[in-house]
């Protein structure tokens, strides 16, 4: 049997969908795009959704609106996929590193530990599809001592008064916080729709606004608009109707807009996400549940308690006891028996870039134990109960034949 780790689900409406967009006439921002970002924005209750062409930028973008560069320190976990400190990078501003918590999310207490009056932004990262703890960032960012501390640059900045929430939510569409839209558990979450996430546009992500008084959602939405297109007036959509033609560029904006032929996968798969895609994962995330709590040596990954419950995007199992040695053997096995895995991340400190900034591993040892004892199972719509179970199995054999049990 072999089983692909993430690969798209496609079927007829989405064939539809695209076909719809090509016969249109057009195929770059449009209709399509604004469609999404309607859709987006109903389904995780916000008022405002912008489409950009990746999280990455998107990220980018949301940090160019909030002014935040040179001399700026911005926080993110040590246990991340790249991006999320690279967009820091790409503005100039100082990536500020915490270890996380054993669920793998971002450890507020770490956060409080390294604020400084620099620190215009914390990126809260959602790994596998679980939320992080929100409540408890937002009291450590809305401490008295951390606002009177906190150094505006500019005028938005002043507005909040504080450092901003910020979501890295690449994993976690369709996740919950305090029994609502996870969306609605920070100021302004940022979701991927790469080709491996659970809706994806190929490449792209949405920028979601939940912004506090005194902001009004409706013109940043407007801002970051104009700006994902080149600080352009009208988009080339616009600039097609009759008597559109003239524009004028207001601002030193970015090019990364969405075009309506990615938009038309998204807006597709968006429709029957809560209906189907997202409940097939549930169904594939309790196949392994009930097949790994029966194993001691197996540690499953939180799916819902009381007030979260994932996105389940990944199935980031850890095995107890075993060296990071072992666990890519593991891997190698799994592979042999054709089952294609992998590991949900390498640690930041452990890649070059990072190293070169002064970053080590040692001084994440949470980030570290989670790394080297974890597994990422393939988990989407189309697996099968038996192929989900045939997974586990091989993940089985592969332990009991590496560990010598």
């Amino acid at each position: 049997m072999k089983i692909s780790f993430s690969p798209p689900y496609i079927d007829d409406d989405i064939t539809f969908e695209i076909l719809d967009t090509l016969k249109s006439g057009w195929i770059t921002t449009g209709p399509k795009v604004r469609d999404l970002e309607k859709l987006a924005a109903e389904f995780v209750n916000v008022k405002h959704a912008v489409c950009v062409n990746s999280w990455t930028s998107g990220a980018a973008l949301v940090l160019k609106w909030l002014g935040i560069g040179p001399g700026d320190e911005v926080i993110v976990p040590a246990y991340t996929y790249s991006a999320t400190a690279l967009a820091v990078l790409h503005v100039g501003a100082k990536v500020v590193m915490v270890d996380v918590l054993d669920d793998f999310t971002i450890d507020p207490e770490e956060v409080r530990k390294h604020i400084t009056p620099a620190t215009k932004a914390v990126f809260a990262v959602d790994i596998a599809g679980w939320p992080c703890n929100y409540a408890a960032i937002r009291e450590v960012l809305n401490d008295e001592g951390v606002k009177q501390a906190f150094v505006a640059n500019n005028a938005v900045q002043a507005a909040f008064g504080r450092p901003v929430l910020l979501s890295d939510a690449a994993h976690s569409l369709g996740a919950v916080y305090e029994n609502k839209s996870a969306a609605l558990a920070s100021d302004i979450t940022i979701y991927s729709l790469h080709a491996v996430k659970n809706i994806t546009t190929a490449e792209g992500g949405i920028i979601c606004l939940n912004l506090p008084a005194p902001f009004i959602d409706e013109e940043i939405y407007r801002w970051m608009k104009l700006n994902s297109l080149n600080g352009q007036t009208k988009d080339a959509f616009a600039k097609t109707q009759l008597g559109g033609w003239k524009y004028d560029i207001v601002s030193q904006g970015l090019k990364i807009n969405m075009p309506d032929l990615c938009a038309a996968l998204g807006l597709a798969q968006l429709r029957k996400y809560g209906s189907l895609l997202l409940p097939q994962r549930e169904r594939v995330q309790q196949v392994y549940v009930d097949f790994f709590k029966g194993k001691d040596w197996a540690v499953i990954p939180p799916y819902k308690d009381e007030e979260r419950r994932s996105s389940c995007h990944l199935f980031p199992l850890r095995i107890k006891g075993i060296s990071e040695d072992q666990r890519d053997a593991i891997i190698q096995e799994v592979a042999e028996a054709g089952v294609s895995t992998n590991v949900h991340f390498i640690p930041l400190p452990m890649l070059s870039l990072f190293k070169g900034l002064g970053f080590n591993i040692a001084d994440y040892p949470s980030a570290f134990r989670n790394y080297a004892s974890e597994i990422s199972l393939p988990i989407y719509p189309q697996l099968t109960d038996e192929e989900t179970l045939y997974v586990a199995q091989q993940v089985d054999a592969a332990y009991e034949r590496v560990m010598g049990r």
